[in-house]
């Protein structure tokens, strides 16, 4: 399907009237420049420069060890990308946790050098203060509830969270919470589908899931496991629209060969 090139740039006010119009939101994750250009081409309303950055990008075990600075880049590269989709940018881990002022500072750098749109931070009333004083200054917050990859030491596991009684309702209140407070989405991770559908019937803000079933308001996928570049992540949400991984191996054998063969370049590939 071809998309409008006359589109205005996708706003936090246009997700929340496509919330309200029942219109879905296609989010996927973005690290850099060339990427970042095809998929605001395609369509996608929001591009996170996840922190998963750290995963895909790095090779790291988790999402902890990438910082600011090296969020920023990813960022710069993005937006550099974009003429449509709306850029929101991870806060990363260490940068928000228990000191509200240093969260607004990371939050002020990441929107002044990278030019970005939002940032998108996870946890509920545990960093609300933060939240609420980077809302205050102006800069658009996106929540995250449910599995938050940053608290995978403290979770111990990658499994679905919320399916016990007690961590279901702090969940639901965690989601009030953010919206009143002034987030203008939030993330739900790999959380049942009927407790998703609950709270997102329950917001005004639209809700983006990742494993959190139909019953959302948008979806969200890292691009590098939507396209099949990473092989190893199968979690039962992916749905894998390519298989890149084995395409790029191909290729490249093929170019080996055809170099190692003198069968490239050939006449026309050469002045």
């Amino acid at each position: 399907m071809s998309v409008n090139k006359e589109v205005k740039r996708i706003t936090t006010h246009i997700l929340q009237s496509m919330k309200v119009e029942g219109k879905k939101i296609a989010m996927l994750t973005a690290y850099d420049f060339s990427m970042a250009r095809i998929l605001d081409e395609a369509g996608v309303e929001v591009l996170l420069v996840g922190d998963s950055a750290s995963n895909v990008m790095a090779g790291h075990e988790t999402t902890l060890p990438i910082t600011l600075d090296q969020m920023i880049y990813h960022a710069s590269s993005v937006v550099r990308g974009v003429s449509r989709a709306l850029v929101v940018v991870d806060l990363p881990f260490g940068s928000y946790q228990g000191n509200s002022r240093s969260a607004l500072d990371a939050s002020i750098r990441i929107m002044k050098e990278s030019g970005a749109h939002a940032v998108k931070l996870e946890g509920g009333s545990e960093v609300a203060e933060s939240i609420e004083r980077i809302v205050k200054a102006g800069v658009p917050v996106m929540g995250h509830l449910g599995l938050t990859p940053q608290s995978i030491y403290q979770f111990g596991t990658y499994t679905v969270r919320a399916k016990e009684e007690a961590e279901a309702k702090k969940l639901k209140e965690d989601a009030l919470l953010l919206q009143q407070i002034g987030c203008f989405s939030i993330v739900m991770e790999k959380i049942p589908a009927n407790l998703a559908a609950e709270v997102t019937a329950s917001l005004d803000i639209p809700t983006i899931g990742i494993g959190a079933g139909a019953k959302v308001d948008g979806q969200v996928l890292v691009t590098h496991d939507l396209l099949g570049i990473t092989k190893d992540f199968k979690p039962r949400f992916l749905r894998r629209y390519l298989d890149l991984y084995s395409e790029i191996l191909q290729a490249t054998r093929s170019y080996i060969s055809d170099v190692k063969s003198i069968e490239f370049p050939n006449d026309k590939e050469q002045y």
